[in-house]
């Protein structure tokens, strides 16, 4: 009898001590974290979750180089270095630098696209790509795809490519309408230069196509990116049930028409919030994006790197504050 006792009076220890770690783990707080995430300037950012479930992003240059930086849970970044070796920085256009980049996985390697671009330079600029087995890169084999003069659509930046049942696409364009063409299978070359359409007017650049539910949406941004707190830079959407459109608003007017649905736009804290990432869906199934915006506490810094949880109401996203600003704290993205 004695020893039956002593054997209940460890089970229910021992029971006892599992519901109380249980109890821990439950209690344990949530992850947060706090915008910018990356906290200098860091452009137009475009960011991937590599093969190893390590993320990595990559903005417009700094430092005659295409920044890469790296991170475990989407919230806290280091850099890693360049996407070029210092030798083999595109110089494709004279007096142009990168921007803008995008980065995508094909065929088991990472092209970066980027813009080569100067200010004024509307039909001189142009969209080159760059290739490598690794996130980090070096990337190389860089060439120059084609040059607004060349195909016909002014001020061709800005480049972003969508995926979808083996097919590669690529959209850009800023602020003289966005175009949309097909690449070749592996993603290197345009499929046929002549063979361009339209999906929206002239109020936009930055775009980045998303497909959820049916509809794809274009997401893009539209006013002054550069100009520190006077920036009026706004994230905005439209959707459609084609890829090639029409993309319209909620009231189904066109964004060929220049009509859209604003997501993100400056207050207080944050300035010309817009040039949005892809959508990055954490291991919670929960999306995110990051954009750019001007810091107000520290307006000569740059533009800063936030992050934003995408939440989806009735079809249609929501960014940021319910008011549609951007969060400046949070619960983190949940990466296992």
């Amino acid at each position: 009898m004695k020893k039956n006792c002593l054997f209940l009076l460890i089970a229910c220890s021992l029971l006892t001590v599992g519901i109380s770690v249980a109890n821990d783990k439950e209690a344990a707080p949530k992850k947060s974290y706090t915008n910018p995430v990356i906290n200098h300037d860091a452009p137009d950012p475009t960011v991937i979750r590599a093969e190893d479930g390590t993320f990595y992003a990559y903005s417009t240059m700094r430092n005659g180089n295409v920044p890469i930086y790296k991170s475990n849970d989407m919230v806290n970044w280091e850099f890693v270095g360049g996407a070029f070796e210092r030798n083999e920085v595109p110089k494709f256009v004279p007096k142009a630098g990168i921007w803008a980049p995008d980065i995508s996985y094909i065929e088991g390697k990472y092209v970066l696209y980027f813009s080569m671009s100067s200010w004024g330079g509307e039909w001189d600029c142009g969209i080159g790509r760059a290739v490598s087995d690794s996130p980090t890169g070096p990337f190389k084999d860089a060439k120059l795809l084609f040059q607004s003069k060349h195909i016909g659509v002014q001020n061709s930046i800005d480049p972003v490519i969508f995926q979808e049942d083996g097919r590669k696409y690529m959209a850009w364009g800023s602020f003289s309408g966005i175009y949309l063409a097909e690449l070749t299978d592996d993603g290197l070359e345009l499929d046929d230069r002549h063979n361009l359409m339209k999906i929206a007017g002239d109020a936009y650049e930055g775009t980045y196509i998303h497909y959820r539910n049916g509809y794809y949406y274009l997401f893009a941004s539209i006013g002054a990116c550069c100009n520190g707190l006077n920036s009026t830079y706004e994230t905005v959407v439209g959707r459609s049930k084609s890829l090639y459109g029409p993309y319209v608003d909620k009231q189904g007017r066109k964004m060929l028409d220049n009509h859209h649905e604003v997501l993100l736009s400056g207050d207080d804290n944050v300035k010309g919030p817009g040039h949005d990432s892809q959508i990055i869906t954490d291991d919670k199934g929960q999306d995110w994006i990051y954009y750019h915006g001007y810091d107000v506490k520290e307006p000569n810094a740059g533009r800063k790197m936030f992050l934003d949880k995408v939440v989806w109401v009735n079809g249609w996203p929501q960014i940021g504050t319910n008011n549609g600003h951007a969060s400046m704290s949070g619960d983190a993205p949940v990466i296992k």
